[in-house]
């Protein structure tokens, strides 16, 4: 019987073979682990630091605003009769801005959504480090100011760095959302919601605002609005969501 000898240079390839097998594999688990801590840094702990940073914010601007009592104002208590109607008020409800101009990056108000359970900072600019992805919702600095005539416009993360807007597209017409300054609380009523549109939609945060990509959607007379924008779908920058409201209340702080 003869027997099947081995030669050297077969043994090599085969050493090679599993020399490169193996160096593969553990390459492979070493970059899906590395992945998997990059997903769990986006998804867990960018929203973890930049909750607990936002929400120290919001109760430094609250201290803040305590012990500092607010200019005396003669801004109405509430609207006017009759202005919380569906779309909101008529435009006219008064109400003084709060006092100077904000620094760029820095927070000076404070938003509460009810429906979404949802109390954040509101700083000037929508710089994504030094205010997105602090977890802060950002003022477009050309737009106006709380309670002034024309559009009070914001945006939000809708994934990690906190995800303030992670829900926006919960909110539905009627619904109340605050913004409190220095000087007062303004309390705007939720009343006509776009879907989806383009990032370069710039007509959505206009004075007047309205779509310039889908013009069935905004306003068309001037008043006092607000405007809260965010990436949809989930997880992805390709479109806009846009919520719209009017100015119903104006509160002074006392």
């Amino acid at each position: 019987m003869r027997i099947p000898l081995v030669q050297h240079s077969t043994r090599r390839r085969r050493e090679r073979f599993r020399r490169v097998f193996f160096t593969g594999a553990e390459l492979l688990v070493t970059g899906g682990v590395l992945v998997l801590l990059l997903v769990v840094h986006q998804l867990w702990w960018t929203n973890l630091e930049a909750r607990e940073g936002a929400e120290r914010r919001v109760e430094a601007l609250e201290r803040e605003w305590g012990a500092d009592p607010p200019a005396a104002s003669s801004a109405s208590a509430s609207a006017p009769p009759g202005a919380d109607r569906g779309n909101g008020g008529d435009g006219n409800v008064g109400g003084r801005p709060s006092s100077g101009a904000p620094r760029a990056s820095q927070a000076y108000a404070v938003l509460r959504i009810p429906r979404l359970h949802l109390r954040v900072p509101v700083a000037e600019g929508i710089d994504k480090r030094k205010v997105l992805n602090k977890g802060y919702v950002g003022h477009y600095t050309h737009t106006q100011q709380p309670g002034q005539q024309g559009n009070f416009a914001l945006a939000g993360h809708r994934n990690t760095h906190g995800e303030p807007f992670r829900y926006l597209n919960r909110l539905r017409k009627g619904d109340k959302v605050e913004v409190e300054t220095r000087d007062a609380v303004y309390t705007y009523t939720v009343g006509r919601i776009l879907p989806r549109t383009s990032p370069r939609d710039s007509g959505v945060i206009q004075p007047v605002p309205r779509s310039l990509d889908r013009p069935a959607y905004g306003y068309g007379t001037p008043g006092r609005y607000l405007t809260l924008t965010t990436c949809t779908p989930e997880y992805t920058s390709r479109y806009r969501l846009v919520v719209w409201g009017q100015l119903t209340a104006t509160e002074p702080r006392r």
